[in-house]
């Protein structure tokens, strides 16, 4: 028997070889998960039953959001954009969307102002950079990773907001607000433009933004928002790039809604335009000034949401029938910077996120960050001046706001701040 041992335990290790090939080979190949790579195996020769349930419930989720390519660009910050065909892109999984595709552009809103004076430089995206471009036909769809939803912890959580503490007041626990708002009226969309800076964001579940919201409903259950602007966000997207990204809830970020394209909902139209690409180049301090000029407003035609980025560019939709209050119009209209503060659990500690650029509102122009031309929609598809503009800054001795007006900006506004310092501790 001794000189058939070694050929049987040869045969053995190989089937076993073949066993555990069987179970992991998919992973290893899985053309949605292109940087998977062996670190999945690495030092895991055996998963529990638990584990391979989450992997194939994680392989599943990257199946389905990113969609077949016909051509795919790569940025210089590491992202890969897909070219996707228009009519499958993430949307028209919705039921109500399924077999359509995109509308036309509808009317844009009518200025009365003539004061829309540019910034110096309007920013771009980084991976135009180059001059790639995605083909006519086509939307640019930022690749979601393996390791982008790992941040996440759990796939609920993943290209979702917090919803703990998200309500823009003064009871957050944990979400920081310098905002401008206007209500008690009628709106039907909003448009601004925002000076983009790279904040220094300190912890991986913390984020700064600078967006403008339109908002319908209660700050119960029942809220509506659509949002756009710029973020850095590592959770989201694993680095302090600032990012231009979109955000929807119709009831209060429980359990609709998604930043850009990462559930069924907003239908880009773009096709060099890609949600969640980082912005390049941005501002600096005492130095040339960047900023991008964003509007939302309800077609009066089909009653969708429609975006525009810059001038004259259409990025696409949300469909009416995602919101209930938002099918009709909007009660407020808000502008502004956000963080979090993931430490206001701990007595005596504030995080050191920036808002903006990190620079109070008193220092100005090269310093602090800024909104300039805002201007709301009328119910007859009119861009009009602002009236009787709140401002708000719940925590102002970390990130404050100050307001003016002048006929070269219209209504405009410095904000932020650098978080921790001797006056917020």
């Amino acid at each position: 028997m001794t000189s058939n041992s070694k050929p049987f335990s040869i045969i053995f290790s190989f089937v076993a070889f073949l066993l555990l090939a069987s179970i992991f080979g998919t992973v290893i190949s899985d053309p949605t998960m292109p940087d998977s790579g062996h670190h999945l195996l690495t030092n895991q020769t055996f998963r529990s039953k638990q584990e391979l349930l989450k992997l194939k419930s994680l392989r599943t989720y990257l199946r389905k959001i990113n969609k077949p390519a016909v051509k795919t660009v790569q940025s210089p910050d590491g992202d890969l954009i897909d070219c996707v065909l228009s009519h499958l892109q993430p949307a028209f999984d919705h039921p109500h969307l399924k077999g359509m595709k995109p509308l036309e552009p509808p009317k844009r809103p009518k200025a009365n102002e003539t004061t829309d004076a540019m910034g110096e430089i309007s920013s771009f995206q980084l991976w135009t950079v180059s001059g790639k471009s995605c083909p006519q036909g086509t939307v640019p769809i930022r690749r979601t990773t393996e390791k982008d939803v790992m941040r996440a912890n759990t796939l609920q959580r993943f290209g979702r907001k917090i919803t703990r503490g998200v309500r823009r007041d003064t009871m957050s626990s944990d979400h920081e607000h310098a905002v401008a708002f206007v209500n008690g009226e009628e709106y039907y969309g909003a448009k601004a433009s925002i000076s983009v800076w790279t904040p220094n964001v300190t912890d991986q579940y913390e984020f700064s933004l600078s967006q403008l919201w339109v908002i319908s409903g209660t700050f119960g259950d029942d809220l509506n928002t659509i949002e756009a602007g710029w973020q850095v966000s590592p959770e989201v997207y694993g680095d302090m790039n600032p990012r231009f990204f979109t955000y929807w809830t119709s009831d209060a970020y429980q359990t609709t809604g998604c930043y850009n394209l990462l559930c069924s909902g907003f239908v880009q139209t773009n096709n060099r335009i890609a949600m969640g690409a980082a912005i390049s180049p941005t501002s600096s301090t005492d130095g040339t000034q960047l900023d991008i000029a964003i509007m939302i407003w309800k077609d009066p035609k089909h009653g969708h949401w429609w975006l525009e980025l810059g001038s004259g560019q259409l990025v696409g939709y949300w469909p009416s029938f995602l919101f209930s209050h938002l099918q009709e119009h909007a009660s407020m209209v808000q502008f502004g910077g956000e963080i979090v503060n993931s430490r206001s659990s701990m007595q005596g500690i504030h995080t050191s996120t920036q808002m903006g650029s990190g620079h109070f509102a008193d220092e100005g122009y090269g310093k602090a960050s800024y909104f300039r031309n805002l201007q709301v929609v009328d119910w007859d598809n009119n861009l009009v001046p602002l009236s009787n503009l709140h401002l708000l800054a719940d925590h102002p001795n970390c990130y404050d706001i100050k307001a003016g007006k002048n006929n070269v900006w219209g209504d405009y506004f410095y904000y932020g701040g650098p978080g921790r310092n001797s006056n917020c501790p």
